[in-house]
């Protein structure tokens, strides 16, 4: 088998589905005997959905950073420093040598709002160890970061049940 070449991958797009395509590839990676990691910049460190219930049986570890979605772009309150808390913590992940894959679940909005910069997620991507995948989920990817990526995949959704008024379901979305 050859060395393994490290990639970029995010998932974006205005579908539903981004999180749910980064964990199938953590299981895969998982399942293969590499180490790996799930950072989350919107989920409050009280979540306990599904996919974290799952993750501590088999010891994956997931580690959600943040204080829920923002719906006051002006008033961000303690969604920025979360953010900005959980940014530091990805990189001390991707830099420890310690994982084979670090997924940044929902890293977009982060970037969106301006809280963190696209150059400077890519300067860390670009130091990053070869071997290490890493994982970037969210709507809005900018383009510096699509540029950068080794692979970029747009979800959209054709036709939704929640745009039906069927709220979300325990198993699918949460």
């Amino acid at each position: 088998m050859s060395a393994v070449q490290g990639l970029v991958i995010v998932h974006t797009g205005k579908g539903k589905g981004k999180t749910t395509a980064a964990l199938g590839l953590l299981f895969r990676a998982w399942g293969n005997g590499l180490r790996v990691v799930m950072l989350q910049f919107v989920k409050g460190a009280e979540s306990d959905y599904g996919e974290h219930k799952a993750a501590r049986r088999i010891g994956v570890e997931i580690i959600p950073g943040g204080a829920g979605f923002v719906f006051d772009p002006a008033d961000p309150g303690p969604h920025r420093d979360r953010a900005i808390e959980q940014w530091q913590e990805a990189k001390k992940r991707i830099n420890s040598g310690n994982y084979d894959m670090v997924i940044l679940d929902e890293l977009t909005y982060p970037l969106y709002f301006g809280w963190i910069t696209p150059q400077e997620v890519n300067e860390v991507l670009k130091e990053r160890p070869s071997n290490l995948h890493i994982i970037i989920t969210g709507r809005g990817a900018p383009e510096e970061l699509i540029d950068f990526a080794d692979t970029v995949i747009d979800i959209c959704d054709v036709k939704h049940h929640l745009q039906k008024g069927v709220k979300a379901q325990k198993g699918i979305e949460l």
